[in-house]
């Protein structure tokens, strides 16, 4: 691969870019992907796998390191890479990021792990059990990061032998909160043509707990396009969606960040109500409780518990709430 020179032009937007921290990226000042010539699509330390988007060699991958400089980067960042030996680059500048997939590390502070993506896929199944808390948990979090959840029940062949009321309740509170909710089946394929609809020109990340088939469910959407990809052989990423590492597939009509160690998320990093902001219908509710400091468990004129005497929210939701608030104590 030839050099590639940078023009004026370049070198000073890319230094007014760094100027900024990335997780604050203006969303409403669109990246200009011709400044950048390479994709992250994966990392080992201080290596990084990046994918060539320019020039003849466009949808290669070169292996790269990052000049010292540079923040921790994430898969799914733009940058801007030079050749440094014959098969090694080196990255020299990274885009604004548009947002950040990130968890709390064990000091509580957020660790970025995917970035400029559009969804977040939350991969439930029916074997092992869901429980609504758990999955309330990822949706406070994926708020708070200000990102947009899908909810993926996988396993539904098992239904006809493992008939679960409490996975009906659960289902019909989250339709009828509003999220977008996709039953599938990985093994059969039932669903799947649905949620690749909606997932058409995006990318992606999964998360999901361990045993909900996150990685049979990568096989179903297009595991065996990878090969489709320019030099992105199937050979060479052949089980690599089983590893800790968070990489970048290409596979049909969209892009999957896959992640397998985000199983669940700390809340300890927020505050009571960053996690009432994540419940959606306790939030617009507790707007109208009489007094400000309300704790929505008896004080007069709680506008939480009204709701859920009259129905509009429910018991199981509002435990659910108190669950997260107790756990953070």
């Amino acid at each position: 691969m030839s050099k590639r020179r940078l023009s004026k032009q370049q070198r000073l937007r890319i230094a007014e870019n760094q100027q900024n921290e990335l997780s604050s990226a203006d969303k409403d000042s669109p990246i200009n992907e011709s400044d950048y010539n390479g994709r992250i699509i994966s990392h080992y330390g201080q290596q990084l796998d990046v994918e060539v988007l320019t020039g003849e060699n466009s949808t290669a991958t070169i292996r790269c390191h990052q000049r010292a400089n540079l923040p921790p980067l994430v898969t799914g960042d733009l940058v801007l890479w030079e050749q440094d030996t014959e098969e090694a680059g080196v990255i020299v500048a990274i885009a604004k990021r548009k947002n950040v997939f990130a968890r709390p590390d064990s000091q509580a502070k957020l660790k970025p792990l995917a970035a400029n993506i559009d969804y977040v896929l939350v991969v439930f199944a029916v074997v092992p059990e869901p429980f609504l808390n758990l999955i309330d948990r990822y949706l406070v979090a994926i708020n708070s990061l200000g990102l947009e959840p899908l909810l993926v029940l996988n396993k539904v062949d098992l239904l006809s032998t493992i008939p679960s009321e409490q996975i009906t309740n659960m289902l019909s509170i989250y339709r009828g909160l509003g999220y977008p909710v996709f039953e599938v089946s990985a093994l059969q394929g039932t669903g799947v043509a649905a949620l690749q609809a909606n997932l058409r020109n995006k990318i992606a990340v999964l998360v999901g707990q361990s045993g909900v088939g996150k990685s049979s469910l990568v096989n179903r959407l297009g595991y065996d396009h990878l090969a489709d990809v320019g030099d992105l052989s199937k050979s060479k990423y052949k089980g690599t969606h089983t590893t800790t590492t968070s990489r970048l597939f290409h596979l049909q009509d969209f892009d999957l960040i896959d992640s397998p160690g985000i199983r669940e998320f700390s809340l300890g990093h927020l505050d009571a109500d960053s996690v009432l902001a994540g419940f959606l219908e306790l939030r617009c509710c507790a707007a109208e409780c009489k007094f400000r400091d309300c704790s929505h468990s008896s004080e007069p004129g709680c506008a939480i518990q009204a709701a859920i005497e009259n129905g509009d929210v429910t018991a199981d939701r509002f435990e659910s709430f108190q669950s997260i608030l107790k756990s953070m104590e």
